[in-house]
């Protein structure tokens, strides 16, 4: 049972992570208003459109979105005044761009302005943005108070709360994955915490203070993007020395205390390439030197131009250059199983192989985005083509049966970046296609 005081929720934001959440607090019974800024979006929604792959215990996202309107517990709205007007609690998950290895945080100051000017004596305000340590204090709370002319920890209440989901997993990991969150003062953390125990049913972690939550969130983030920078150095030498990097990571994981990730076209999505940049300015300002983690970040960041480079050097074997050649392409997203296209390394890819001449025909039936290289149906990014990359699965391919290969020609090049054919390297051989795994 909901307390009353925590029953009207105002979520910010009705992204990948901001649309899950407010569903998240209508399925357990609040009053739920979506505020977003993109108008077509939020019409989607009311009608109960979405390109997210989500889904809870038996249900797709859709499903639960139609249940939460027709419930009447549920709406998005442009309308940032009236949400504000109606609802005591304030969710936060606006994001923060990195344009040009530069933050942006107009978005996010900017909706923190409205909500300043349209507080309430007693709202609860709950940042849930990836954000630069420091931030909530130092840039959102003079905002709130300055616009309110009121007291945060006396007038309301102010804390800040890491997002930890995983797209894809969203509903199952607000609810389970261990939460954490710090306040102003302490009845904003127990606040927040109240607010936030209504969906996670696992821990809520008090901590200390608001820049430990906005720092280990960051952390959280770098040290994946360091850990996949160091299995893509190891991928190379694995391929240099012609073994298997798959099964070596596998046979390395056996180890209690290891835990290798895998290998792919790059890194993608909106958390962990920008999470470099929001350490970045609080470390110049500190006059602290993160070499190691701009190394990483640097050496991420090239492997789109990596993987352009294995697939020329494959066809260079079959006596053909990357211009002019047909190449097929299976998955746009930035990761497996995705609809998320934002800093994608696949469409990386794709821009790269058109500069360097390639005709590219792309395949994913998850990605909503057109673009102008994608086409319809899976054949036609497979058939009669010189080379084909993988770069993310989808579902409907993931098990690549017989009547996909029997439309790929003889002599077709493709390099596997997501291990779709462990196993079939015997049966590509049958079908005179040329295999390389990174």
């Amino acid at each position: 049972m909901v307390k009353e005081q925590y029953k009207n929720v105002a979520v910010f934001g009705q992204g990948f992570v901001g649309l899950p959440l407010a569903l998240s607090f209508a399925m357990r019974g609040c009053n739920v208003y979506g505020v977003d800024v993109v108008e077509p979006l939020v019409n989607d929604i009311n009608n109960g459109i979405t390109h997210h792959t989500e889904e809870f215990e038996g249900k797709g996202i859709r499903e639960i979105l139609r249940e939460q309107l027709d419930a009447g517990r549920y709406r998005a709205t442009t309308d940032m005044e009236e949400a504000l007007k109606k609802c005591n609690n304030i969710v936060v998950t606006v994001g923060i761009p990195i344009r040009n290895g530069e933050h942006d945080l107009s978005d996010l100051l900017g909706c923190v302005t409205v909500i300043g000017k349209n507080l309430k004596k007693g709202d609860l305000v709950v940042i849930r943005s990836t954000v630069i340590p420091g931030t909530t204090e130092e840039k959102l709370l003079p905002i709130l108070e300055k616009e309110s002319g009121m007291k945060a920890g006396v007038d309301f209440y102010l804390a800040y709360s890491s997002e930890r989901i995983a797209e894809g997993k969203a509903f199952y990991e607000f609810a389970y994955m261990p939460t954490v969150v710090a306040g102003i003062n302490e009845e904003s953390a127990v606040r927040a915490k109240e607010l936030l125990e209504v969906v996670c049913k696992a821990d809520v972690i008090v901590a200390s203070d608001m820049k430990i939550v906005e720092t280990s969130k960051v952390f959280e983030n770098v040290q994946r993007d360091v850990n996949i920078a160091m299995v893509q150095e190891f991928a190379r030498f694995t391929e240099a020395l012609g073994i298997d990097i798959y099964e070596v990571i596998k046979v390395a994981n056996t180890h209690k205390r290891v835990n290798l990730l895998t290998p792919g076209p790059g890194v993608g999505g909106y958390c962990i390439p920008n999470a470099y940049h929001y350490l970045e300015p609080k470390a110049r300002e500190l006059n602290v030197d993160l070499d190691l983690l701009k190394l990483a970040r640097l050496k991420n960041s090239n492997l789109p131009n990596i993987m352009v480079n294995m697939l020329e050097s494959m066809l260079l074997k079959e006596g053909k250059t990357l211009e002019g050649s047909k190449i097929g392409v299976l998955g746009l997203a930035m990761k497996d199983y995705s609809n998320d296209d934002r800093i994608s390394p696949p469409i990386e890819i794709v821009k790269i192989l058109q500069r360097r001449g390639a005709l590219v025909f792309a395949y994913d039936s998850a990605v909503p985005t057109e673009y102008d290289f994608k086409v319809c149906d899976i054949i036609d990014a497979l058939k009669d083509k010189d080379a084909i990359m993988i770069l993310a699965k989808q579902k409907d391919y993931d098990n690549f049966d017989d009547k996909y290969l029997e439309v790929i020609s003889r002599g077709t090049v493709i390099l596997d970046t997501r291990n779709l054919f462990e196993g079939k390297e015997e049966k590509l051989k049958e079908y005179g296609i040329k295999l390389m795994k990174i």
